[in-house]
């Protein structure tokens, strides 16, 4: 792979954004990524993903340089499409995924850290959706993100002023979930990513496409689908380990089943 390298240890994937100096996400990343994507939900020893940028930046945004290649509505509305349902598909991906954010994540990487599940921050980096600085907008679903974590009327401005803002903003207007130092940002994502390992895979699931769900249906409709998942998990073995081991006083041992 040219753009994007990955490896595992310990149940935990990461996977390293490696297209210098700005880590733009060109088409061919995002298919790397989607490559990728199979072969760690193909692998059940895997039980978390960190993604983190390598050098200056987690990422700065999509190829603008790519953008030139492209002379029709079609295929820019079909580039956009393909990068929607990846990241709907890292949305709704049934392992946890983390986004560790150093230096910027702007644009279409900002697009990409909103659906992981978990962003942690650098307390310096920047984020932020400056398409309109450019005269185009955001395609990869920014718009309908970016309000759903920080509110329609700060989600417009930062949009309409093309002005990122900073990591520790992010943690305070609900964009991020925790800021450090920039040197922890990694070991601190991989440290969740040892405490969420633990966890048994199919509650964990569960609670993703619950946590979908909430997004998307309403309220009475998200109790039925929680009621269904609730009776589905509690007949599974990592349950009736895990109801044993407390019992027992000891720590449960999930296999994912």
């Amino acid at each position: 792979m040219k753009c994007l390298k990955w490896g595992s240890k310990d149940q935990i994937a990461t996977i390293t954004i490696q297209r210098p100096p700005a880590n733009a996400l060109s088409s061919q990343l995002l298919r790397e990524l989607s490559t990728v994507l199979d072969e760690i939900e193909a692998e059940p020893e895997i039980r978390v993903l960190i993604i983190h940028g390598e050098g200056r930046f987690f990422s700065a945004g999509a190829d603008i340089k790519e953008f030139t290649t492209v002379d029709s509505s079609q295929a820019f509305e079909k580039l956009g499409r393909f990068g929607q349902d990846l990241f709907d598909r890292i949305e709704k991906f049934p392992k946890p995924i983390i986004a560790a954010i150093h230096g910027a994540a702007l644009g279409g990487g900002l697009e990409l850290a909103m659906a992981c599940h978990i962003r942690l921050v650098s307390e310096t980096a920047k984020l932020g959706l400056p398409e309109l600085q450019l005269g185009i907008i955001p395609g990869f679903a920014g718009t309908q993100r970016l309000p759903r974590y920080v509110g329609v009327s700060r989600a417009a401005e930062m949009m309409f002023t093309s002005e990122p803002i900073t990591g520790v903003e992010a943690v305070q207007y609900g964009l991020a979930n925790h800021a450090y130092p920039e040197e922890e940002v990694f070991d601190q994502a991989h440290k969740l990513a040892q405490t969420i390992a633990k966890k048994s895979p199919v509650s964990i699931n569960a609670v993703i496409q619950l946590l979908n769900c909430a997004k998307t249906e309403n309220f009475y409709e998200g109790m039925k689908k929680e009621a269904e998942l609730f009776g589905e998990v509690f007949i599974s073995h990592d349950a009736k380990e895990g109801i044993q081991a407390f019992i027992e006083k000891r720590p449960p041992h999930f296999i994912g089943e």
